[in-house]
């Protein structure tokens, strides 16, 4: 199984890294680097064809306010990738992407601007200029951090009818409808769902059983769960439930979250506390349990991923770079790490196949 990580390319960082995954251990070998972008933090694969797509977090693209999405194709038997060529994602940051289960189009959300556009992917691969661009409007609470809006990430659903959107200046999941005739991102109705005030909602998933979904907040350190609607998009908030524990002081924010691929577990990054959160799903209500803290064993981990038989967790600690291999007790959902850590400048996001 071939393993790409992005990264932030300020430091030694060099761009995309391949890995190959042991899948018996857990061990993370180096195969290869693409190199010559900037900051290709956050990655997606097409879903049917060797494509893989990275946003450039990146504030400006060809002299104009914008961030940019560079296209890849990927040799499978060398793990090695290949430019292919690179659009602008119209407003500037870009930081999360998703490709739709078709292949056709390509989704991002443009934290720096707080906004979304989507692009789309050609038969060969390469990216059109964006089809549709929608501009966030409004503010929050945080005079800081929520004067205007910060869309973090974009998500579709498992029947790639609906795209939701975190943002974390307005404390709202906006849902948008997917044309992927027309290559638009249609208000739904209903158009959102409100998250508690200052909370910043970043990243989201959803269970496999479609019946719920969960947002992790950065900067209330909590995660809502949602009963999720899949005939009309809608979300229905279940609970809000913290990611820190109760004794801790410090400074924290969350980071990611991912449900496990048996559905029986849910887990969430928190950065400054330098652990994974671990709740249990109560199948039948989507309500979340606390089971436990693991450290991370490094500084900042920004993201992380589940491969896709829910064996093993890679936690990703951009502030120490390394990236830490923990085996998951399906019983349990506990983590145990494996003793293999792999060393990657500033690594933030991975996608496996």
């Amino acid at each position: 199984m071939l393993v790409y990580i992005g990264t932030y390319t300020q430091g030694d960082s060099e761009g995309i890294y391949v890995y190959r995954l042991d899948t018996a251990s857990g061990a993370l070998e180096y195969v290869s680097v693409a190199t010559g972008i900037d900051n290709p933090s956050f990655l997606d694969l097409h879903p049917h064809k060797p494509y893989l797509y990275a946003i450039n977090e990146i504030s400006e693209s060809d002299g104009e306010s914008g961030g940019a999405i560079t296209a890849f194709s990927i040799d499978e038997e060398a793990g090695e990738l290949t430019l292919l060529n690179q659009q602008s994602t119209v407003g500037p940051g870009p930081c999360h992407l998703s490709v739709d289960a078709t292949g056709k189009f390509v989704l991002v959300a443009n934290y720096g601007g707080g906004s979304v556009c989507m692009l789309p992917i050609h038969d060969d691969g390469t990216l059109g200029e964006a089809t549709d661009f929608i501009q966030h409007e409004g503010s929050s609470v945080d005079p800081s951090r929520q004067q205007g809006p910060h869309a973090h990430s974009i998500m579709i659903d498992p029947a790639n009818r609906y795209a939701f959107t975190p943002d974390l200046g307005l404390d709202k999941i906006l849902i948008y409808k997917i044309d992927l005739t027309n290559g638009k991102l249609v208000p739904n109705d209903p158009p959102s769902a409100d998250v508690a005030p200052g909370g910043g909602p970043r990243h989201f998933d959803f269970h496999p059983s479609r019946k719920y979904a969960y947002v992790i907040n950065e900067m209330g350190n909590t995660v809502t769960a949602f009963s999720y609607d899949e005939s009309n998009g809608a979300l229905s908030e279940i609970q809000s439930i913290p990611t820190l524990p109760d004794d801790f002081d410090g400074t924290s924010h969350t980071a990611d979250v991912h449900v496990s691929p048996s559905g029986q577990f849910l887990y969430g990054s928190n950065r400054g506390h330098d652990s994974i959160v671990i709740f249990a799903i109560d199948q039948d209500t989507g309500e979340l349990t606390y089971v436990d803290h693991e450290s991370t064993q490094g500084e900042t981990p920004r993201n992380f991923a589940i491969d896709p038989t829910g064996t093993f967790l890679f936690a990703e600690n951009q502030g120490t770079d390394t990236i830490v291999t923990f085996r998951i007790d399906s019983d349990t959902g506990k983590l145990t790490a494996t003793g293999h850590v792999a060393n990657v400048p500033m690594p933030v996001c991975i996608k496996m196949r």
